[in-house]
């Protein structure tokens, strides 16, 4: 397979950015093929790295309105190698789809939204970038390699970067596989918050014959978690579902039967709507911590770590925009949706209202991740009217 795109068509550009195995932090080559390309088409292109993480700030054109699309090359590790029906990293087509690690998170919809400049530049008249034809503002992009990994020296810097540069961006769209069955039947107007906490109870190590003369952490960390667990935190937020706790691991490390461990640790992860803060929390966290020690006697320390805070789009002519693309491209009416993990959202909401919309995302991160050929096509075609159509709305006179 080659390691080229060949005339920006979107599955040869999906397939180059596949066989560049760029797993977290390693970038492999992948932000060299998005900035190859991107300047053929007239970008000027910046490379952030920022310890590990190769990133990359591109932009066409000065004048505002900046609408500015969000990605990531970097990918999850592909897993069992002999479970995967062909190369993880070999992008080949099979049964009408393109096989590989990042098909839909998320490579494709990077291609996807790199061909679709590419043929409004085609249509409109345009030539190697100039901006001829609809384009009454900018273009730009905002590519990270470390949205799957810690996220520490990816899009959040690169914000801080264009913050400290003055560069303004005024509506983004995340290209991360938000569809839920079918391309365009689902955006992500919002996201709920995720904090993490690791609590560590530490006792008096014995023996399990002499228990007074001991103090077991593990009877104490798991009453700590029930009562965690008990509380209700909300039942739900304006387009938001409930928040919940879930308990993701308990240890002690003890690998024999007659001994009272010194010490034990859980890990927790809360999902949360707006009706909660991260800070909120951990000092939920801290303040169930001290009530526990100060009854047992065992020291109980939390380390809490806010991965995002929740936040909502709010409706208005940005997102009524897109989804009226996609009833007119797709024949869908879209769910305007806040379910689903983190992205990298959390962070350039800071800058400007942002919406996610991309490919189904059924397969990512499993075995065999694929993308149909038929559903990149589609989601060019919209991407392209997207563009067409916001600076139609948006954009600066001539």
């Amino acid at each position: 397979m080659a390691n080229a795109p060949k005339n920006l068509d979107v599955v040869h550009l999906t397939q180059a950015l596949i066989t560049r195995p760029s797993v977290t932090p390693v970038d492999a080559g992948a932000m060299d093929t998005v900035q190859q390309v991107l300047e053929s088409l007239g970008f000027t292109c910046t490379r952030l790295k920022f310890g590990e993480i190769e990133n990359l700030y591109a932009r066409r054109g000065t004048a505002a309105p900046n609408l500015c699309f969000a990605g990531h090359t970097d990918v999850v590790p592909s897993g069992v190698r002999t479970l995967w029906r062909y190369d993880p990293f070999g992008a080949e087509i099979h049964d009408g789809a393109v096989i590989g690690r990042g098909a839909v998170d998320m490579k494709g919809g990077i291609a996807a939204w790199i061909a679709a400049v590419s043929r409004h530049d085609d249509q409109n008249g345009s030539q190697k970038g100039s901006q001829k034809g609809s384009q009454k503002g900018s273009l730009s992009f905002l590519i990270t390699g470390d949205e799957e990994g810690v996220a520490s020296d990816g899009t959040i810097r690169v914000v801080e970067w264009l913050k400290d540069q003055g560069e303004i961006i005024d509506h983004c769209i995340v290209g991360e596989p938000s569809s839920s069955a079918q391309l365009g039947d689902m955006i992500k107007v919002g996201r709920r918050g995720s904090v993490n906490a690791t609590f560590t109870v530490t006792g008096k190590q014995g023996h399990v014959a002499y228990p007074q003369r001991a103090l077991n952490p593990l009877p104490v960390l798991v009453d700590l978690l029930g009562t965690l667990k008990a509380r209700v935190l909300d039942d739900g937020y304006d387009q938001f579902p409930p928040s919940n706790l879930e308990i993701t691991t308990i240890d002690t490390g003890n690998t024999a039967t007659n001994i009272i461990p010194q010490d034990a640790r859980a890990r927790i992860n809360i999902r949360f709507n707006p009706a909660h803060t991260g800070a909120q929390l951990c000092a939920w966290f801290e303040h169930v911590a001290a009530e526990f020690a100060a009854k047992t006697g065992a020291q109980i320390d939390v380390k809490s770590t806010i991965s995002g805070e929740a936040f909502l789009t709010e409706a208005g002519a940005f997102v009524d925009l897109i989804a009226d693309v996609i009833k007119d491209t797709l024949g869908l009416d879209t769910d305007r949706s806040t379910t689903g993990g983190t992205s990298d959202a959390r962070f350039i909401r800071a800058l400007c209202p942002v919406v996610e919309f991309g490919l189904v995302g059924q397969t990512m991160h499993q075995i065999n991740e694929c993308v149909a050929v038929a559903d990149l096509e589609a989601l060019t075609d919209t991407y392209s009217a997207l563009i067409e159509a916001y600076f139609s709305k948006f954009g600066s006179a001539s």
